[in-house]
């Protein structure tokens, strides 16, 4: 999706950013992600992170294997940072917004802050190929990733507009499955560090074909 504003590398972002903890949410870079915010806090984010014209989130998943309080749950080290391409007033105090996924970062350190939302001081430079569109296409198994998503579609009951799957772009289609897909946070968490694109629909692929097996073996029911 087309943004206004261009980011050509780390130096483009602010080094400090507004982080929003969602568990199971993964955000990639160019991907969407559609977002109901109501807790007052968020509102907050939301009103600051417009004022401030940078129109920048970070969102992060909480850590559940290190305990912290819940208020303030321990967050794993790496999100994805994403700017506001989409926004509308409910009428009812909520804000329905679309995040435009920008670059994964890494949380250098949490700021002692007075807002009521969280900030993390971050770094881009791992994930400096994240700037770069389509990077690493090629290499995608594009082939079995259409295979297991058959299986995967057939096992569960589901359909999909084909004639966009098959025109997508590789980078698009690894990453909208990959935020779509109804995986845990481990999992999730594991296609957002993966190094590179291949590695995620690699990722992708195997937890997948795990998920079928158990269904098939067992009768359980699909990961979610």
């Amino acid at each position: 999706m087309p943004i206004n504003a261009v980011y050509r590398g780390p130096a483009d972002l602010p080094e400090v950013i507004p982080v929003f903890p969602l568990a199971g949410a993964l955000l990639l870079p160019r991907g969407q992600m559609p977002l109901n915010i109501f807790e007052p806090r968020y509102l907050a984010l939301v009103d600051d992170s417009l004022r401030d014209g940078h129109r920048l989130i970070g969102m992060i998943q909480p850590d559940a294997t290190h305990s912290a309080s819940e208020d303030a749950p321990a967050l794993f080290q790496v999100g994805c940072v994403g700017r506001i391409t989409q926004l509308a007033e409910s009428g009812d105090g909520r804000y329905i917004l679309e995040l435009t996924g920008v670059s994964r970062f890494k949380v250098v350190e949490e700021l002692a802050v007075k807002t009521p939302y969280r900030q993390c001081r971050v770094d881009y430079f791992p994930f400096v190929d994240d700037f770069t569109a389509r990077k690493g296409e090629d290499e995608v198994d594009r082939d079995t990733l259409l295979s297991v998503l058959t299986d995967f579609l057939k096992a569960n009951n589901l359909k999909v507009d084909w004639g966009g799957v098959e025109s997508a772009p590789n980078e698009a289609l690894v990453n909208a499955l990959a935020m779509m897909s109804p995986y845990g946070a481990p999992e999730k968490q594991a296609m957002l560090e993966a190094p590179d694109l291949k590695t995620r629909a690699e990722i992708l692929i195997a937890v997948t074909e795990m998920d079928l097996a158990k269904k098939r073996t067992s009768g359980d029911p699909p990961l979610q």
